[in-house]
């Protein structure tokens, strides 16, 4: 039987969440200028702004109704929230575009309020949270398990690649290692969607 493995230490937390809410970092990693950021729960409690509000509205209307397709095999579109200056967000958006799916891609200073509406749970959470198809896709998930997610159409709220891991799309890098693409239900049950070695 598959197991989960641990999803992401403690300095890849902060790294996700610097990320997530476009805090800027110093590049030997040190802390944000204006202090270490919130947890998501805690973050959750400050999110303001009629932007980010509107935003997590629209994402609730993108899940409840699935987009029309243009053709028989035409995919559909990508709907990703991110924060502008995540630069491997972009790279995740460009992966997705170069396996054929039409990407709108939202450049947001806050997207916790878009995860919560979107029913992301905090240890499932990664720097970018996209909507398709009735599905939420959190992460740098290769394109290929998205395609299959949307053949399949299995029972989930979505699928994930919790924090940022090295070899992943648009995280490509040395010392790249395997792991996890999960799923989760409305019930907050996880499993292992599919496992992922980007060495090979």
């Amino acid at each position: 039987m598959t197991q989960l493995r641990p999803l992401f230490s403690f300095p890849l937390l902060i790294l996700v969440a610097a990320c997530a809410t476009g805090e800027a970092r110093d590049a030997d990693g040190g802390q944000p200028s204006d202090g270490a950021p919130a947890s998501h729960d805690a973050h959750a409690l400050h999110a303001s702004g009629d932007v980010a509000a509107g935003a997590a509205g629209e994402a609730t209307a993108t899940l409840a109704a699935s987009p029309a397709r243009t053709g028989a095999d035409a995919l559909p579109r990508a709907l990703v929230y991110k924060t502008p200056s995540c630069g491997c967000c972009t790279l995740w958006v460009d992966h997705m575009r170069e396996a054929g799916f039409e990407v709108d891609a939202r450049n947001l200073n806050d997207i916790i309020p878009i995860k919560i509406d979107a029913g992301v749970p905090p240890r499932m959470s990664s720097c970018h949270t996209t909507l398709i198809d009735g599905y939420v896709v959190e992460g740098h998930i290769p394109a290929e398990h998205v395609k299959r997610l949307l053949e399949e159409r299995p029972d989930v709220v979505g699928i994930a690649v919790p924090g940022m891991p090295i070899g992943s799309p648009g995280m490509e890098g040395i010392g790249a290692r395997p792991y996890q693409v999960l799923s989760w239900d409305r019930a907050g049950n996880v499993e292992v969607y599919a496992e992922v070695d980007p060495r090979r």
